[in-house]
């Protein structure tokens, strides 16, 4: 009897004991799931990939010559080539997801709002550089909802979008002292690269601090939530934008006490650790980024029409 009381016993207590501790993985899996929705940011992630092998240089290169192509195109076929190109390569960084989706959420958001803006202030802008009238929605004014506004407004919104993905790899890639070193040898000070460099390396840091100070301040009582008015919110960031600013003082103030103690700036030249050799694929690629460049300028200049429009 005392044995089978004890077993019960046993079986009990393991059965607490379970409970307890699945309850405890539960409130840190929920933990977990907290600090992983303001996990994000822009900064390096080295997985390895291949992109990571490449270059400094080259990446920045890369970095250039997209932006020139977009800069020098309003062909939609030409721009869909460059969103697919870079979100495929964005694929490639191994980065995964929810690393960059606020990110991805908040560009589609500005941009959207950027082409509101764009139809309220010249609702006609795209029949002017089109050069025809299709109306779908006649309103009030000059704002009838043209076929001709929407593919303008489309065209554009997708163009500077365009720069999202490259813009995401180079900087998932690219550790923020080989990027220094990058800048310093395609001619740049190696003051201004060095700066340059210490800015993308504190970006995590000062993300952190924010977080940080918004959890003290939240605990003090500022709420942050949509339980108040979007007036008292902004008084209430202003209450976190404050310490984070004196705090970010402090830190750049111990690095230039510790940089100035360390005669940076002394010499008119310095090394870098971080610097690679270039490769034959950096070469390969800068070959093909060459490549593409030129054809994009040259059909740039020989097109006889600043839209390709195929209605």
């Amino acid at each position: 009897m005392k044995s089978n009381t004890n077993n019960k016993n046993n079986m009990n207590k393991n059965t607490i004991k379970n409970t307890f501790n699945n309850d405890i993985n539960k409130n840190n899996k929920s933990n977990v799931n907290k600090t992983k929705k303001i996990d994000f940011g822009i900064n390096y992630v080295n997985t390895n990939s291949a992109l990571h092998q490449l270059n400094g240089v080259t990446k920045f290169v890369l970095f250039l010559a997209w932006v020139t192509v977009v800069l020098t195109t309003f062909d939609l076929r030409l721009i869909l080539a460059l969103i697919i190109t870079g979100c495929t390569l964005l694929k490639l960084t191994k980065v995964p997801f929810p690393v960059y989706k606020p990110l991805l959420i908040a560009t589609a958001s500005v941009l959207s709002i950027n082409a509101l803006f764009m139809f309220l202030l010249a609702p006609q802008q795209g029949v002017e550089y089109i050069g025809s009238s299709t109306i779908l929605l006649p309103l009030w004014g000059d704002y009838s909802l043209t076929q001709e506004t929407l593919y303008y407004l489309l065209t554009v919104t997708l163009k500077y979008f365009s720069m999202f993905p490259i813009a995401l790899v180079f900087v998932f890639t690219t550790h923020p002292t080989e990027f220094a070193a990058s800048l310093n040898r395609l001619g740049v000070p190696y003051k201004i690269a060095y700066a340059v460099s210490l800015t993308l390396r504190y970006l995590p840091d000062v993300k952190n601090d924010f977080v940080n100070i918004m959890h003290a301040q939240q605990a003090r009582g500022v709420d942050l939530s949509k339980n108040v008015s979007v007036l008292s919110r902004i008084k209430n960031v202003a209450k976190i934008l404050g310490p984070l600013i004196f705090s970010s003082l402090d830190r750049a103030d111990e690095i230039s006490n510790a940089m100035t103690l360390r005669g940076f700036g002394h010499n008119k030249k310095r090394t870098w650790y971080s610097l690679k050799p270039m490769t034959k694929q950096d070469y390969a690629v800068m070959g093909l980024i060459t490549l593409v460049v030129t054809l994009a300028i040259i059909k740039r200049v020989m097109a006889t029409e600043l839209f390709w429009y195929p209605f």
